[in-house]
């Protein structure tokens, strides 16, 4: 459902020049797994999921989802795909279910369709308390299940999640992981990013541990503990980015 081939992404800064945020980054997503990307902040997981959802062009490498190429497809990985990111915003003049009919309509959904898929995802999220209140007057946990409802209305197969659980207080955010696991049961493919431990253990079924936009190592949690002898999954994180750090002093020029 995901594939991503020596995908990389270079921006330009006019004071430091080229700045390499992803590179050569490769892995692929299954029907019903979850998939986490796992790294520090300014790791390239953010840019490498803007790639996949369209919102940026790789400079080098592919990317497809559901057989799409996120280039030249773009339009049809739109339909395929669902994204949401702690920052996503909810409109303040709308209501809930006013904010999720929109992306229903924006996906062309026939209105019959929607409706019946809304009343589904309001009762499966439990959102209906909630239903005619404006965005203005949600709460941070409300406007998270409605932000969730927006990317799954349209019944995509694949799901990006950027570190949807930052800035929740505990009760929201295990409902938001319970929401999640709900649709790997549904077959959903899941693209999860986190640096938060405790949910990569709870959640991910595969995970890739990316540092300075490169990934240092990929696999289940249990092969990844095995080949790297750290049986805590924090203390496995730290062994492999204090390796690449130690790397690249090695192999930088002297001065």
């Amino acid at each position: 459902m995901i594939e991503v081939e020596r995908l990389g992404k270079r921006f330009r800064d006019l004071r430091r020049g080229h700045v390499v945020a992803v590179e050569d980054l490769s892995f692929a997503v299954q029907p019903g797994e979850i998939f986490g990307l796992l790294g520090p902040n300014g790791a390239g997981k953010t840019t490498a999921m803007r790639i996949l959802c369209t919102v940026l062009k790789p400079t080098s490498g592919t990317a497809g989802i559901a057989g799409f190429d996120v280039v030249q497809q773009a339009e049809e990985v739109r339909k395929h795909i669902g994204f949401l990111s702690a920052n996503t915003g909810v409109y303040d003049r709308m209501t809930a279910w006013e904010f999720v009919q929109y992306f229903g309509r924006l996906y062309g959904m026939p209105e019959t369709t929607l409706k019946e898929e809304m009343e589904k995802v309001f009762e499966r999220l439990q959102m209906n308390d909630f239903r005619d209140v404006l965005g203005a007057k949600m709460s941070t946990g409300m406007k998270q299940k409605v932000s969730i409802a927006r990317a799954i209305i349209h019944n995509p197969p694949v799901l990006v999640f950027d570190e949807p659980t930052a800035g929740l207080d505990v009760l929201v955010a295990r409902s938001v992981l319970d929401s999640i696991l709900e649709l790997r049961e549904q077959g959903k493919c899941i693209l999860f990013s986190t640096h938060i431990m405790r949910e990569v253990e709870r959640l991910c079924d595969r995970v890739a541990i990316v540092y300075r936009g490169r990934c240092l190592a990929q696999g289940t949690l249990e092969a990844l503990r095995n080949e790297h002898r750290e049986t805590d999954m924090e203390d496995l994180f730290f062994h492999l980015i204090a390796r690449a750090d130690e790397s690249a002093r090695a192999t930088a020029p002297a001065i």
